[in-house]
């Protein structure tokens, strides 16, 4: 059996809090191999079998071990979980069911049946029935899960270490780097991982055939955990056993998790419409809240390397134009939180734009085409400019560029205020004339 423990060490015992991610029942397609001597490593993963207890543990503890609670029940069958006395009053969500029609670029149409508050296991079950991508993704659950825990109680101090990239990094951005490697591991479908923080391909042991290989950003925005801002964890998935050569279009799956005043786990599948937001609750479990098919136009901007205005015009034009126009200015320092917000109010727009001085900084592998993914899934666009940035091939782990993300009407104006011309107004028009030679 696969768990997650996020626990503090005591001189007695543990005080922790237990996530098993298989089923109860033993036929569950989704329980992973069990270990023949548990283990706790550090970062809180816990591996064990079943009939299998640590001596350190009391008999309370034992017992919850050698007969874990499900990690999901059907939503309608929990409706009296008891609150929390620390962190309130469990959010109550009617199942609420409905049929969203998704319409694709392409123009076809595909029907999924959406319940908002199912369990995390319920909706992948339903929206997949590949039960390695199904596995992989409730194995990162657990990961953001522990990963939450830690940001609430990480000390902040910055090591004396940098990553490979030369960027600062943070105590807890070690933390969250081996969970998110070590659920992959146990996952037992993913071939190759790699992270921003380790920029090499690492073999998680999965199979290359009807595998996966995951790319991810272990904490966006770990330089503001001090101030106590939001931050976050992204990643993609791709089929296979490559993370070059390949486009972010052929991901089958991406992914942030935000870890604010909530913990939310913000997901997308290339085969169901829509983005799905699904809320942490007291008890553990996921539920899903929220379901984003269409991002309108709304005046939000999320205005990112302003110093790149300095040098060059057309940037600083675009901003200026946002502040006659009197847009909200909402930017946080987290690529999570600003990109999130979109999808959250249906609403807005992100600018990352390079200029000569202020070079791109952000990598298409790690963040990029994974937020890109999740942005035009809940029916927004994205740009670096002239095109959606999940048409760039990444060439190499440490490919750069710039990027927005937006409503339809507002990446328009990007791409004309940069250079002068869009390509959905050329799409727009070549499906006009088309419509009418008709």
């Amino acid at each position: 059996m696969f768990m997650i423990s996020t626990y503090k060490k005591t001189a007695s015992t543990w005080n922790k809090f237990h996530y098993p991610l298989s089923t109860s029942s033993s036929s569950s397609p989704f329980m992973l191999p069990t270990a023949s001597i548990p283990q706790i490593m550090e970062t809180g993963i816990t591996c064990c079998s079943r009939a299998s207890t640590l001596s350190s543990l009391s008999s309370q503890h034992a017992a919850a071990l050698a007969t874990p609670r499900p990690i999901s029940q059907s939503f309608t069958q929990n409706k009296s979980v008891k609150p929390s006395s620390f962190l309130g009053e469990c959010l109550r969500i009617a199942p609420k069911s409905s049929q969203k029609v998704s319409k694709t670029r392409s123009g076809s149409s595909s029907v999924t049946k959406c319940e908002l508050g199912d369990s995390l296991e319920e909706f992948l079950m339903k929206s997949t029935k590949d039960k390695g991508l199904i596995r992989l993704m409730l194995c990162m659950g657990e990961a953001l899960r522990t990963i939450a825990f830690k940001v609430r109680t990480a000390s902040c101090g910055g090591t004396a270490c940098v990553n490979s990239f030369g960027d600062e990094q943070l105590a807890v951005d070690l933390l969250a780097n081996k969970i998110l490697f070590e659920a992959l591991t146990y996952s037992h479908f993913c071939k190759y991982a790699c992270s921003e923080e380790v920029p090499e391909l690492q073999d998680m042991g999965g199979p290359a055939e009807g595998g996966f290989s995951v790319a991810f950003d272990p904490l966006d925005g770990s330089s503001i955990v001090d101030t106590n801002f939001t931050v976050g964890t992204i990643f993609g998935v791709w089929p296979g056993d490559k993370l070059t050569g390949v486009k972010g279009r052929d991901q089958v799956a991406a992914a942030m998790g935000i870890f604010g005043p909530r913990t939310t786990y913000v997901l997308a599948l290339n085969d169901v419409p829509g983005t799905h937001e699904f809320l942490l609750l007291d008890d553990g479990k996921w539920q899903h809240v929220k379901d984003t098919t269409e991002i309108g136009e709304g005046k939000i901007f999320s205005p990112g390397n302003l110093r790149a205005t300095s040098d060059n015009p057309d940037y600083a034009k675009l901003i200026n134009y946002y502040v006659k126009e009197k847009y909200t200015l909402r930017y946080t320092g987290g690529m999570v939180p600003d990109v999130n917000q979109i999808i959250v109010k249906e609403k807005g727009i992100f600018t990352n734009v390079a200029s000569p001085s202020a070079k791109a900084k952000l990598r298409l592998l790690f963040e990029v085409a994974p937020l890109g993914f999740l942005i035009e899934k809940a029916g927004g666009y994205s740009s670096d400019g002239k095109d959606s940035v999940l048409e760039k091939v990444i060439t190499s782990l440490d490919d750069r560029t710039q990027v927005a993300y937006g409503s339809r009407n507002e990446i328009i104006r990007f791409e004309e205020t940069l250079y002068g011309s869009s390509r959905l107004n050329k799409i727009a028009a070549a499906e006009t004339v088309g419509t009418t030679a008709a």
